[in-house]
């Protein structure tokens, strides 16, 4: 027997184990947040919602970010494109509701019109909003999530708890049962593959990161001015992130809330989940400072290919018991974020949505390859360049899509 018919086997079997200690790893129940206290007070808080296009169940989160339970005064700014914007009825609907029901919400529609060159549409609302905000503190929140009562106040109680901490934002995870391809494809890529990462590494950070996640996110006015304001973001594809390393930078720290908040997904088509499979691997290559976040799903997918391809030289060769061995490799990367999902969750996958992990993972060169060689994104209806680090291209190059 060769040293070769040996040492292949050993590595097939090798390639399963670490799936599994990967597993192992993701798989515990670590809490990413910092220590929190109460504060003698909480402070008054705008909360900046730019919106753009229509949401899954716009509606019922719209009326969720009117009632945020926030024991402080809250004031709420819808930032709108312009009056064309489908969801304004909606806010419409959702005010008239709360005055009817008796309740004092302070809220109201802006409009911040097409962002200007070198500035993403979400920027461009921050920064509207910004501009007209009274709050001591200053928070944004996506228009496709759903925080309930505690979130906003846990937030806030995590920002208030060091005089270091600049900026504090909650997980997120994708909260609605998959009903298409798509919904899984979105479902598994945030629960499956990028909370798991990001909720070990905060745990080790001590609940600080060099970044930040942006779909609820709240900072001190102070930390804000210290980065040269939301400008300061500007050529930049991925906004949030930034922002987040340029606040570490600043001598702040980003920390993370106990208290998540679901993303409402639901329904989505196949072409629209390739396209935010595509604009997420962007944001990883120029959103995601450091290689301890990077490192762990780059070392994921090297296992699962690593074990593909020793399956198909073994299956080539004659190797039987090799194959078979480095077969579980993929096979159990696949089941690995199948079942990461529902830990993350409580969701459990349909079996007919079970071979979508694999295929995120078998199709990711491919994405890579276009990232590269396309050099494009479409995000929220409007489309961008990016020059060969993923980050926007020339700026006067930024365009709206069409459609």
């Amino acid at each position: 027997m060769s040293v070769t018919s040996t040492l292949l086997p050993v590595a097939g079997a090798a390639l399963a184990l670490e799936v599994l200690r990967a597993h192992w790893q993701l798989g515990r129940n670590l809490d990413p947040s910092v220590q929190t206290r109460e504060p003698a007070r909480y402070p008054s808080i705008t909360v900046i919602r730019p919106i753009r296009g229509l949401d899954v169940e716009a509606l019922e989160n719209i009326r969720a970010a009117l009632d945020t339970g926030y024991p402080g005064e809250c004031e709420t700014l819808f930032v709108l494109d312009d009056e064309q914007e489908p969801t304004l009825g909606l806010i419409q609907q959702a005010l008239r509701e709360a005055s009817a029901a008796g309740r004092n919400v302070n809220a109201r529609v802006m409009f911040s019109g097409r962002p200007p060159a070198g500035r993403t549409g979400k920027l461009n609302a921050m920064i509207v909003g910004l501009q007209a905000a009274h709050g001591e503190l200053i928070a944004f929140a996506d228009s496709d999530i759903r925080p309930d009562r505690e979130a906003l106040r846990a937030l806030v109680r995590t920002l208030l708890s060091a005089p270091d901490y600049g900026a504090a934002f909650a997980p997120v995870a994708v909260a609605l049962p998959p009903t298409t391809v798509g919904d899984a494809g979105y479902a598994l890529l945030l629960n499956g593959l990028y909370s798991p990462a990001f909720r070990y590494v905060a745990h080790h950070n001590h609940g600080s990161m060099p970044f930040i996640m942006g779909q609820l996110m709240v900072f001190r006015r102070e930390a804000i001015r210290a980065i040269g304001g939301l400008e300061s973001a500007e050529g930049q594809l991925v906004d949030d992130m930034y922002i987040g390393e340029r606040i570490t930078k600043a001598g702040f720290r980003n920390v993370v809330s106990a208290h998540s908040v679901p993303i409402i997904q639901q329904n989505l088509p196949l072409r629209q989940f390739l396209s935010n499979y595509v604009r997420w691997l962007t944001f990883s290559r120029s959103g995601l400072p450091g290689l301890a976040f990077k490192v762990i799903s780059w070392l994921r997918g090297f296992v699962f290919w690593a074990g593909f391809a020793l399956t198909l030289g073994a299956l080539i060769e004659g190797s039987w018991l090799t194959a078979a061995l480095a077969a579980w490799a993929p096979i159990l990367t696949a089941a690995s974020i199948n079942l990461l999902h529902t830990h993350q969750t409580g969701v459990k996958l349909r079996l007919r949505y079970a071979w979508v992990g694999f295929a995120i993972l078998m199709t990711a060169p491919l994405v890579m390859a276009w990232i590269f060689t396309r050099r494009e994104v479409t995000w929220r209806g409007r489309r961008y360049p990016l020059n060969a680090g993923s980050r926007l291209a020339d700026p006067n190059s930024v365009r709206p899509a069409v459609g």
